[in-house]
């Protein structure tokens, strides 16, 4: 396997030629609708929501179950994998790999994200979409926003503030940050309701507050306040991190893009892309992202497809001379704590 991709500068690649095929992306387009990776998967879908669904409603069960007793920190640490799976669920129905309509993919996701998991979906939605149209962009990209950790050395020179004091040691706080994560999801979703681009705020934040208000109501129903606010703690912080841990190996320590480079759409998606092996349990555990490459490039394909269509695009992208990449989950998070340390030198060296 080569080493990831440099992270700060244009990569060697080839020009892409527009034929008579068309361009690079409506080549591969084709090669992955002839295989019927694109059509949905209702069963695979209705099994995955059913089996979620009973996860939940089976861990808020046992939380009376168990009763006033510190094993409940064990079911907050087994919650916060669910909650994860309401988010990854979220996430597909987000981009329509569920339902093609949108109508029932905002129901669905609303549900999902503001009722069950306390995260608006309007607001995550927008995040999102910015997101898969400039991955790694240092100025458009809103997940590599250097509000508190710099992801290149560009943003570590022109960092200032608690971004500048953390990028100094980032490397070793980037963990402790995510603890945090589970919480910050939540605060700006309530902060997103008074956002222009937020379409149904009233409605967002109505499930919002049923959701925290069953929520709290709930946990301190079945236990003492200090073992309420202990399970409200590991539960939260875990969800946390479980999240940060599925989506970091997508694209950190992955191609940084700037303003300078020009980028097909198929370059742009695959450079700054990582692919994660590790088999069906990997596959369950992230959601299928670990297929981000080809996620990002056919958004709406239904998750179990990804793996044929990562077995297609490694092909594609072999013959057309482009650089993919793809590791084993332990490297992907060296590689990540790597980037971080590298990138927060400027910080360090008072560059």
């Amino acid at each position: 396997m080569t080493e990831a991709p440099a992270t700060t500068t244009a990569p060697t690649i080839t020009t892409p030629q527009a034929g008579s095929g068309g361009s690079d992306f409506a080549q591969l387009s084709r090669r992955i609708a002839a295989e019927g990776l694109l059509d949905r998967r209702p069963g695979y879908y209705a099994a995955r929501i059913a089996l979620v669904l009973a996860a939940f409603v089976g861990g808020w069960y046992a939380l009376f179950a168990l009763g006033d007793t510190w094993w409940q920190l064990g079911l907050a640490a087994a919650m916060s994998l669910v909650f994860a799976q309401v988010a990854l669920l979220s996430h597909d129905l987000a981009h329509r790999q569920v339902f093609t309509r949108r109508l029932p993919s905002e129901i669905g996701g609303r549900i999902a994200a503001n009722l069950l998991m306390g995260m608006s979906y309007g607001w995550w939605m927008n995040k999102h979409t910015r997101h898969h149209a400039n991955p790694n962009h240092e100025e458009r990209d809103p997940d590599v926003s250097p509000d508190l950790v710099v992801w290149s050395k560009r943003q570590a020179r022109e960092a200032g503030g608690l971004a500048r004091f953390i990028g100094r040691r980032q490397a070793y706080l980037f963990v402790p940050l995510l603890l945090l994560e589970g919480l910050n999801l939540s605060f700006n979703s309530f902060r997103a309701l008074r956002s222009p681009t937020m379409k149904r705020p009233l409605l967002e934040g109505v499930l919002l507050v049923v959701h925290f208000v069953a929520y709290f109501g709930l946990i301190f129903a079945a236990l003492p306040a200090g073992k309420a606010i202990a399970f409200f703690a590991v539960h939260q912080a875990l969800l946390g991190v479980y999240l940060g841990c599925v989506f970091a190996p997508n694209h950190k320590g992955m191609l940084m893009v700037t303003p300078e480079m020009k980028l097909d759409f198929l370059r742009r998606q695959v450079l700054t892309s990582r692919n994660v092996r590790g088999g069906a349990v990997v596959d369950s555990v992230m959601g299928g992202l670990n297929y981000q490459v080809e996620h990002h490039l056919f958004p709406s394909m239904p998750t179990p497809a990804l793996g044929r269509a990562a077995r297609i695009t490694r092909e594609f992208c072999a013959e057309q001379g482009i650089p993919y990449y793809e590791v084993g989950l332990l490297r992907s998070y060296r590689e990540i704590f790597a980037h971080l340390h590298r990138t927060g030198e400027p910080i360090r060296s008072g560059e």
